[in-house]
């Protein structure tokens, strides 16, 4: 717990590492995810530095996993299920592995090849014995749809003789050439139309559909060809021709000059296709075994060949000592986790046979260390919220623990609704249940990612909903009467208050609590179920949801003003108690947190007797700023006093939070030379300035308070700038001040975006489900079902989606803007462990893994 308040306490070793054992001891540490390593060879261009040659190898065989795991995913076979985690292997085991897995690149690259190159000749094969199926009738059909009174001069006999083939037409002296192949059916009109214009009438084009698809062999994809044959008269025009079949892909197969030969051709066609599928057929068989073989052990090298690529790059950070035996490390690490870090050196160095052990040293440094906050599965959800603002200074305080409760109870009281609350819990805790599947956690909708990497979150806020619902008592728009309402109305008929003229005659009757039995007392959760029937029920619960979102909007910014006062006291500056915090808290409290004084009051004080002759809060608390308290009527004796009385002290707290700490701060640094300074209850004095700033850098630790912690602990010897510091916290005081009125207006929020879920949620139940319901014929069961379903499905994407959205967006900005500017800075470094389990892979980014 402690580490996620604040963050772990870091330090900056420096790590011995033997050049035997360095690479097991690095192995190691990436293992246990402890430290983050430091460059101590930047000014070493990364081609230059000695481990660039393994990072090639580690590289090139990053390479072929990649071509393994295409073609495995390529084949569908699926890897192996399990969590595999294997050692990075050894410097001695690398070429082993690399010549595997070139032998098993040469072998499938050989194997697809083979593949590919039989599946063009059974396509090419297949495209011919369509063409000759088809073109065999183009004569016949042109013959029979000719009219017989149009005779050709050169050949008058053609139209008679139906049957004669193309050689009896040369042999009659006329040169024709004829050219055959199929084309893709998009570009058939635009072929038709070149060879037109090209050729100028001195071609015949037939062409016919192909009934079947046919596989494109360089994309994979079935497509719809065309079998074409033209007619051409002369050799020119032929290699024009053949010069715009070649520009439009076709595929070009050799005429038969005779119908002995198309048979004689078709024949040998069909004998070597049944060839080619048995021998595709065994050639597939083969190449999936290799295929299975390698996706046992892909996964294995994969992870393997990323954390040795990870571990020379870290070797390529270190630097090497004056004998170039020994490696140099620098690295952040938690103080906790130091003799866990000794450990591992031991392990490392125990595993590579080194005869002088590795080990660890602490050095002092006056860096600004990295902020680590440990979390689990719970909690680093709403740490990514804080961390989605700014990462904390180190040893700043952290909002995550305390938004874990505050981030979802503010969205439940936006989203007040006990079934959408249950829907919401049920939703997240079957994510929640189902968190170990892979197909949940691996997948690549980012949509659904957000989803399930916050399912705490989602469970969180439909358990508060839940709550909040039952403190609204509403459930769908609807109010559920569990304990019985407060109210009786019998009480009125017995009071003699109303007639039964009165029920005839009015729409509408009022229940007075005054009388007798009416009103048995308040309702034991939440609010009374018969609200639901009134008819002054809105005004009602806009009253009670205003002074509500009024209330927790103070008491929520004023706990983060009170949180301050852990990062003035972890930092050593005990004067930001007395100069920030207090005139801060007092300006807050006096005007705004007697806003809520008078809420409370109002509520306990007043009854139904005398309510009609309470006087309004928002009178009184603006005649409190005009100093007329005698206008109206006061809400408690001596209220005009006390009103002065907290205007002047937060009036007076204004120039202190403005004027307190610059000049502190100018006496502090340009004083006499007898300056004291206190650290603690003993007084220090100092006469030099160098051992002032020594103390100076010992006290002021690195990090931060929200305005005024330094982003660095180290010592600041220039001059003391007056006028910075001057203008730095006239900023902060007028933001604060200012912010004071906003941010309570901007909590009003709670109450608009509650009012507006209810509303819709009402809107849709009296026009979409109340309609079903008033169907009294016996078809109305029939329609209530496609009704309830419209219901589900716009519940689900309006009121659950859209809404809670909304709602989450404003719960996070009351978060980010309202309550975390009062102690937080959020302009810390996050560390950046050296973790095998953290490392990147290009594989899983581009859904190999």
């Amino acid at each position: 717990m402690s580490s996620l308040l604040r963050g772990e306490e870091m330090c900056l070793a420096q790590l011995f590492l033997q050049s035997g054992s360095a690479y097991d001891c690095i192995s190691e540490l990436g293992e246990l995810g402890l430290v983050e390593f430091r460059d101590l060879n930047p000014s070493v261009n990364a081609f230059q530095r000695k481990h660039v040659n393994e990072i090639k190898k580690c590289e090139e065989m990053e390479r072929i996993l990649g071509y393994l795991l295409r073609e495995v995913k390529k084949a569908d076979i699926s890897l192996p299920a399990g969590d595999v985690n294997p050692v990075a292997p050894l410097p001695k085991h690398v070429m082993a592995i690399m010549e595997q897995l070139q032998r098993l690149e040469v072998e499938l690259g050989e194997v697809t090849r083979n593949k590919e190159k039989l599946q063009r000749n059974l396509l090419e094969l297949t495209e011919y014995t369509h063409m000759l199926r088809i073109s065999r009738n183009f004569v016949q059909k042109t013959s029979e749809q000719e009219p017989l009174q149009v005779q050709y001069e050169e050949f008058p006999f053609l139209e008679k003789d139906k049957m004669m083939d193309y050689s009896s037409m040369q042999r009659l002296g006329a040169k024709l050439g004829f050219i055959s192949g199929l084309i893709k059916r998009t570009k058939i009109e635009a072929f038709e139309r070149m060879l037109w214009r090209v050729c100028k009438g001195y071609t015949i084009l037939s062409y016919a559909e192909v009934e079947e698809y046919l596989e494109d062999p360089d994309t994979g994809d079935l497509t719809k060809s065309v079998v074409f044959l033209i007619s051409y008269w002369g050799d020119q025009i032929g290699q024009k021709v053949k010069k715009i079949c070649d520009c439009y892909h076709c595929h070009l197969y050799p005429y038969p000059s005779s119908n002995e030969e198309r048979n004689d051709v078709v024949e040998g066609l069909r004998t070597r296709i049944q060839d080619l599928h048995i021998v595709l057929h065994r050639t597939e068989d083969y190449l999936k075994q290799v295929l299975i073989k390698a996706s046992e052990s892909v996964y294995t090298w994969v992870i393997q060949v990323k954390k040795m690529k990870a571990i020379y790059y870290i070797l390529n950070l270190c630097s090497f000592d004056v004998t170039n035996k020994c490696l140099i490390a620098e690295v952040w690490c938690p103080v906790n986790d130091i003799p866990t870090l000794r450990r591992a050196l031991e392990d490392g160095s125990r595993q590579s046979g080194a005869t002088v052990p590795s080990f660890v040293n602490r050095i002092p440094t006056n860096d600004t260390p990295p902020t680590l906050i440990r979390t689990n599965k719970f909690t680093s959800g709403f740490q990514n919220i804080v961390d989605a603002y700014g990462v904390c200074n180190y040893r700043e305080v952290n909002p995550a623990p305390f938004t874990i409760i505050t981030f979802p109870f503010l969205f439940a009281v936006m989203f007040g609704d006990l079934g959408h609350g249950v829907i919401m819990a049920a939703f997240a805790l079957w994510m929640v249940l189902y968190e170990n599947d892979r197909k949940l956690k691996k997948t690549r909708n980012e949509i659904w990612n957000t989803f399930f990497e916050g399912r705490y979150i989602i469970l969180m806020m439909g358990l508060f909903s839940i709550y909040t619902g039952l403190i609204y008592n509403d459930c769908f728009s609807k109010s559920l009467n569990i304990f019985g309402s407060g109210w009786n109305v019998t009480a009125m008929f017995k009071a003699g208050v109303w007639k039964n003229a009165d029920i005839i005659g009015n729409r509408f009757l009022t229940l007075d609590p005054n009388v007798t039995g009416v009103f048995n007392g308040p309702y034991p959760l939440g609010i009374d179920p018969i609200w639901n029937l009134a008819s002054n029920r809105l005004t009602f619960l806009n009253s009670y949801k205003m002074k509500m979102s009024v209330i927790l909007g103070i008491i929520h910014m004023s706990f983060g003003v009170i949180l301050s006062t852990y990062n003035h006291l972890h930092f050593r500056k005990k004067h930001n108690l007395y100069l920030v915090f207090l005139p801060e808290l007092l300006f807050l409290l006096c005007l705004f947190g007697y806003l809520v004084f008078m809420i409370f009051y109002k509520w306990l004080v007043f009854t139904a007797k005398d309510s009609s002759n309470a006087p309004s809060i928002l009178i009184h608390f603006i005649n409190m700023f005009f100093m007329q308290g005698d206008a109206v009527q006061p809400l408690y004796p001596g209220q005009t006093g006390l009103q002065v009385f907290l205007l002047v002290i937060a009036l007076l707290s204004v120039p202190v939070l403005l004027m307190g700490k610059p000049i502190y701060l100018y006496w502090l640094r340009n004083g006499s030379h007898r300056l004291g300074m206190y650290r603690g209850y003993e007084r220090v004095r100092r006469n030099s300035e160098e051992e002032l700033c020594l103390m100076r850098s010992n006290d002021m630790e690195e990090g931060s308070s929200h305005s005024d912690l330094s982003t660095s602990g180290e010592c600041q010897t220039e001059e003391f700038d007056f006028a910075e510091e001057f203008l730095h916290q006239a900023i902060h005081t007028i933001e604060y001040c200012l912010g004071c009125v906003s941010n309570t207006a901007s909590y009003l929020r709670l109450w608009a975006l509650s009012l507006a879920h209810a509303q819709l949620s009402e809107v849709l139940w009296a026009m979409v489900m109340r309609v079903g319901l008033r169907m009294d014929t016996s078809l109305g069961v029939l329609f209530l079902v496609p009704v309830f379903c419209l219901f589900a499905v716009l519940t689900v994407s309006i009121l659950l989606v859209m809404e809670g959205l909304s709602a989450f967006l404003h719960a996070l900005r009351l978060h980010w803007v309202e309550f975390q500017n009062k102690f937080y800075s959020g302009t810390g470094v996050k560390l950046c462990p050296f973790a095998f389990s953290l490392l990147p892979s290009s594989f899983e980014q581009d859904g190999l893994l």
